[in-house]
């Protein structure tokens, strides 16, 4: 990382593994708000910032509202530790409206109670939408899937939860 943004925090944030009754998780094709990684890796599953006040559970479930259209949902688990990854040079100083280097996250594993129906990823509610596409996925495969900075985050994700996602 360039020493330039070393002094920049991580943003503390939550992310979501929703996993439907066959094992599979929910992803999202990102819809770009940086001239970043342009590739097929711009698949990712709901994550996003703690609001003042909020738990990192309370946090978990109005991303999961707010990005997929569901609350249809319950906590499974907790991943143990807060995963940070950096963001890439390019990405310094823009992303994250260049207040911070990364993400420092704490992960749910959420089981989907809802049917497909209930996903609603257009823009609603002043909220605008995050993704251009979704499905379901083997949660090994979106490790793949990702942009290459967030890929160490969901390695660790698919170990620490493989036996939930099944």
């Amino acid at each position: 990382m360039s020493k330039k943004f070393d002094h920049l925090p991580y943003r503390e944030c939550v992310g979501i593994v929703l996993v439907n009754p066959d094992g599979l998780v929910w992803v999202g094709k990102r819809i770009s708000k940086w001239t970043g990684d342009t590739s097929e890796h711009q698949w990712q599953m709901p994550q996003g910032g703690i609001d003042k006040g909020e738990t990192p559970a309370q946090a978990a479930f109005r991303e999961l509202e707010e990005e997929t259209g569901t609350s249809s949902a319950e906590i499974l688990a907790e991943s143990s530790d807060w995963l940070t990854y950096d963001l890439p040079e390019d990405a310094l100083g823009i992303a994250l409206k260049g207040k911070y280097r990364g993400q420092k996250q704490k992960w749910f594993v959420m089981r989907f109670l809802g049917n497909d129906d209930d996903i609603d990823i257009s823009e609603r509610s002043g909220h605008k939408a995050e993704f251009s596409r979704w499905r379901w996925a083997p949660l090994d495969r979106v490790v793949d899937e990702v942009v290459p900075f967030k890929r160490n985050v969901y390695r660790k994700l698919a170990e620490e939860f493989v036996s939930l996602v099944r």
